[in-house]
């Protein structure tokens, strides 16, 4: 098939160029998606649809399955032969051979070359300008004249006639010239701010994309080390399971020898005594009393237990008849459970020992509360890991470091680098608030609560009582007096144990919930200019710990 036929196939028949993303439509024609959204936009209301080729009409707007297969057939053709493309404008009077335009006449419509020029009217009303083919657009579509002034009361391009005797008499209005130089120079102060928001937004992306690749990076180190890790560990179990294995079955067979030689020794008394029990009642149905008369004188040996037993009580018989049994199976030796446990609860310690070491950040066991920073009526525990409301405590002495308005206090140990967790148990507070502060952090005022000022990111638990005497639940984040709720809802008591994890050089301080399963519940990410302190805030009944 020729080009231009296969081309004629494979054009819109609305926009009548190649399809541009083509939609198939239930009476199987191809159009557009632009183009047959456009015809149908038009048909809005007229009760029906129907297709531009057969005119098939259409209740309801179909769906419009994509015809991927066309698509790709009418890109292919179109690398392979281009439309055409003409943007040249062409002199209208030179018809035996094309010669471009030099200018184009708005009061003839026409394009003329530099021969067809000089012959051109000289009159005002043959405006001439650069080579166009758009003739309409820049003449007054009332009076067919040219646009040589704009409106600026109106905001639009009229004619000399619309100024004189038309709608727009009497407003002010600029020749385009001048209008558009005003324009540009407006366009242009926008665009000097453009700019630079610009630059500053494609330094953002750079940023992101640098992020996103170090996070990229990240998370395949952490899958490689996670992988190599549980690798280890698989391995690790095995050869235990393979060590255990290997026990059980010595100390089977360790035991088992003995019992072997038991159930070998025992196996022959119990041929003996058949053989005996055999003999006996043989005897026993004998009919001549002569023959087992003197059978007995022969053998008498082997029945006198027998006459023995006859004599004892049935007390006596039943008492040696199990020591008789005990003698018959001795006690043996059973296998040692608790060394196997044992086993595998060292090996398995020693392993977690090992990856907490390698893998997980430090854990801050001996993290105390400073009694010198606490509030007056707060009482720290002998042990300096909880701390109490206390409206009567006479033991707290007054320094500089104390806090005088907030009933908060803050650790002895500070965090200037590294990576650390702690544990706090809160699930005997009602509200508090934990996280950390600098040691710079104010020690009176409002300004002074961790939360509420630019030196502090602390988790905020609320508990207040609705009707009923019922209690409702809420967490937030804050910082520097900007409080985030977070969404829980499923949560139906009290937050029971928090774990804090800092990363100091990464600037990131994350909370969790050590419920069943762990749950995340919020991450600040921020610049630390100070070494962080373990900061608590306890109000009304109850304590806040930081666990073993």
């Amino acid at each position: 098939m020729a080009t231009a036929d296969l081309r004629d196939e494979l054009s819109c028949s609305i926009c009548l160029i190649l399809y541009t993303d083509p939609v198939t439509l239930p009476c199987g024609h191809n159009f557009c998606q632009g183009c047959i959204g456009r015809t149908w936009d038009t048909q809005e209301g007229s009760g029906a649809y129907s297709c531009p080729e057969c005119r098939e009409e259409y209740k309801e707007r179909p769906a419009l399955p994509r015809n991927r297969t066309l698509g790709n057939i009418a890109k292919r053709l179109l690398t392979i032969h281009p439309e055409p493309e003409c943007t040249e404008i062409f002199c209208t009077y030179c018809v035996l051979s094309p010669v471009p335009a030099a200018k184009s006449c708005l009061q003839c419509e026409a394009s003329l070359c530099d021969t067809h020029l000089k012959g051109h009217s000289q009159s005002q009303k043959h405006i001439l300008t650069a080579p166009t083919s758009s003739f309409g657009e820049r003449k007054c579509p009332q009076h067919d004249e040219p646009l040589h002034y704009y409106c600026l009361r109106d905001s639009i391009c009229v004619c000399e006639s619309c100024c004189r005797i038309g709608e727009h008499r009497g407003h002010r209005v600029e020749l385009l010239s001048e209008a558009s130089e005003k324009k540009k120079e407006k366009v242009r102060k926008v665009l000097k701010k453009l700019r630079p928001e610009r630059e500053e937004t494609e330094r953002g992306a750079q940023r992101l994309q640098e992020r996103r690749r170090e996070v990229a990076e990240k998370s395949a180190g952490e899958t490689e080390r996670v992988t190599a890790l549980f690798r280890d560990i698989k391995e690790h179990l095995e050869a235990l399971e393979k060590r255990l294995l290997s026990d059980i079955s010595s100390q089977k067979e360790k035991l088992s020898l003995p019992l072997t030689d038991l159930i070998h020794q025992l196996e022959i008394k119990k041929d003996e005594l058949s053989r005996k029990i055999r003999h006996i009642e043989e005897l026993c149905n004998m009919a001549d009393p002569l023959t087992v008369l003197q059978e007995r004188e022969s053998h008498g040996a082997e029945f006198c237990g027998a006459d023995n037993e006859e004599e004892d009580d049935s007390e006596g018989a039943d008492n040696k008849t199990r020591e008789r049994d005990d003698r018959k199976v001795p006690p043996v030796e059973d296998l040692d459970v608790v060394l196997i446990s044992e086993i595998i609860i060292q090996s398995l310690e020693g392993k977690v020992s090992e990856i907490k070491r390698s893998y997980c950040p430090q854990e801050n066991q001996f993290l105390l509360l400073d009694d010198n920073t606490a509030h007056c009526s707060l009482k720290i525990s002998t042990n300096s890991k909880t701390a109490a409301q206390c409206l009567n405590n006479k033991d707290q002495h007054e320094t500089s470091m104390t806090f005088q308005t907030c009933t908060q206090v803050l650790s002895t140990k500070s965090f200037p680098s590294g990576r650390h967790y702690w544990d706090v148990d809160c699930s005997k507070a009602g509200n508090l608030r934990v996280g950390v502060a600098y040691p710079s952090i104010e020690r009176r005022g409002d300004n002074s609560l961790i939360g509420n000022n630019n030196k502090s990111w602390v988790l905020v638990a609320h508990r207040r009582i609705i009707r009923n005497f019922r209690h409702e639940y809420s967490i937030s984040m804050a910082h520097d007096t900007k409080e985030t709720s977070l969404s829980c809802p499923d949560r139906s008591g009290p937050i029971k144990q928090i774990r804090v994890f800092l990363d100091y050089e990464a600037g990131r301080l994350s909370f969790y919930e050590l419920s069943e399963p762990i749950r995340h519940l919020h991450t600040f990410i921020a610049t630390f200019t100070e070494p962080l302190h373990a900061a608590f805030w306890v109000r009304g009944e109850g304590s806040v710990t930081i666990t073993e």
